[in-house]
């Protein structure tokens, strides 16, 4: 029996959707189910993890043991451009813990689907490694995770790089997205999702219905974006665009199409390189924006909802990476304990 070698395979869907295919009828059968529940970015994730996956073990789905996933685990731990090289922000030579925490993510829930249709027998995926057996059968047994993933703070640009980015931007249209991102605090996939009827401008609110998970979130926006964006809309924007989407393609073949991710993303990289800037992400200016706002005192609630986080443990970060309100919570402390130590003294 030949060997099995996912090729992967896309094409779009309506406006937003897309389709994703390994060329294996288990594998393609749990894309199918995925993309019946989740966003078109984590359809493509996932196919792409298992096509990783399945191109190194090369084995049929049903027969993939533990075995083969700790062994990919540590291939994918392996250096990747020599064993000398490491990345600085966390110490490692192969990929990075999220991505190959991602993947095991990936391939645990093909194998709960496989085990729900009963079409496998054991599930090869590891959640932990024991690491102490309980004395008391009731207790639970302790375990510590497979890969661990170090809790980084994100980038942020200071005021001077966000007005020289902006500045290099040749486009109403580019300005506006940027805008979005950076005073707005959205993904670049709500950029990109955004719909004529979407904006408010009376009230200078957009609603996104594009966001993670599927859910909608209305957010204001500050008036910058709106100027940009009306500019945009009134002298830039194709008149004869059918589509629904706010930002389309200005020129070439694609004119009046949907903005591909792709295409943001080399906006935003040719304006980096126009306003001499070392590194500048999509979300680098969504965390710019929502640093900011918590700096300026905008509640950890409030953040939370503009940032359209689900649980508000992802929004504490920004507390860190706020350096006025750690400062500021640090000199209330340190008075306090210092008037305490010196009134010790005078009474001594």
């Amino acid at each position: 029996m030949s060997l099995f070698t996912p090729q992967l395979s896309k094409r779009p869907m309506g406006e937003s959707g897309v389709e994703v295919r390994l060329g294996h009828e288990l594998l393609d059968d749990y894309l199918r189910f995925v993309a019946a529940r989740c966003r078109p970015n984590s359809v493509l994730a996932a196919g792409y993890d298992l096509k990783v996956f399945f191109t190194a073990v090369r084995k049929e789905p049903v027969d993939v043991t533990m075995t083969d996933v700790l062994d990919f685990i540590n291939e994918q731990r392996s250096p990747t451009r020599g064993s000398n090289v490491v990345r600085l922000v966390d110490g490692e030579a192969g990929l990075s813990a999220r991505t190959i925490r991602r993947r095991l993510a990936t391939l645990s829930g093909l194998y709960g689907y496989l085990g729900a249709r009963n079409l496998v027998s054991a599930h090869p995926v590891p959640t932990g490694l024991s690491v102490r057996k309980p004395s008391d059968h009731r207790r639970r047994v302790r375990s510590t995770p497979l890969i661990r993933t170090p809790r980084t703070l994100p980038r942020i640009l200071d005021s001077a790089d966000a007005t020289a980015l902006l500045a290099a931007t040749r486009t109403d249209r580019d300005r506006a997205m940027l805008l979005a991102m950076l005073l707005g605090g959205l993904r670049r996939c709500e950029v990109l999702g955004l719909r004529l009827a979407d904006i408010d401008l009376a009230d200078r609110k957009v609603l996104i219905t594009e966001g993670k998970g599927g859910h909608h979130r209305m957010v204001p926006v500050a008036p910058g974006f709106f100027n940009a964006l009306t500019a945009y809309l009134n002298f830039e924007r194709p008149a004869e665009t059918s589509c629904s989407s706010v930002f389309v393609v200005l020129k070439g073949p694609r004119r009046g199409r949907p903005l591909s991710p792709a295409g943001l993303d080399e906006i935003v990289s040719g304006a980096r390189r126009r306003a001499d800037l070392q590194r500048v992400t999509c979300h680098m200016l969504r965390h710019t924006c929502l640093t900011r706002l918590r700096e300026a005192g905008m509640s950890l609630e409030a953040v939370q909802a503009q940032a359209g986080h689900r649980n508000i443990e992802s929004t504490r970060i920004y507390l860190h990476l706020s350096d006025t309100w750690l400062s500021g919570q640090y000199h209330l402390a340190i008075t306090a304990l210092d008037n305490a130590l010196a009134a010790a003294q005078d009474r001594s």
